[in-house]
């Protein structure tokens, strides 16, 4: 895939996120929507920082079965039970993000949602990804 990250001056400056991506490719990967499930089905962590790692290494696990990496993907939402608790966990979040998927970020979006499927889950990653 390429992928341009448009990024406008005329928008305020991007932080964890691009305002659009140009992506080409030939395969479209849909990403399922991913909590902190463990393996056995169980939400693990009870800190929002660790649910956004597990559940973001969850998609990256779905996203590398299906034959791509990080930098393949061009979008991705973000639902949080708490934005407020987001925004005061942005930093460390942000780190984990780079940590486990680089800078090239796709374009991002965080909503705020009453509950998840799994009651203790805190936070739930989906995405779109373009693969060559």
């Amino acid at each position: 895939m390429t992928a341009e990250r448009v990024n406008p001056p005329a928008l305020s400056p991007p932080a964890g996120f691009s305002h659009a991506v140009v992506a080409t490719g030939s395969r479209l990967v849909f990403l399922a929507g991913q909590t902190a499930l463990g393996a056995d089905g169980t939400i693990t962590g009870a800190t929002l920082p660790e649910q956004f790692a597990r559940a973001l290494d969850n998609l990256l696990t779905a996203l590398r079965a299906a034959g791509g990496t990080p930098a393949d993907l061009a979008r991705v939402t973000v639902y949080a039970t708490d934005v407020a608790g987001y925004r005061a966990h942005a930093a460390e979040l942000g780190r984990i993000w780079r940590r486990a998927a680089g800078r090239d970020y796709p374009a991002m979006a965080v909503v705020e949602v009453v509950r998840l499927w799994d009651e203790q889950a805190l936070v739930e990653l989906d995405g779109v990804a373009v693969l060559p």
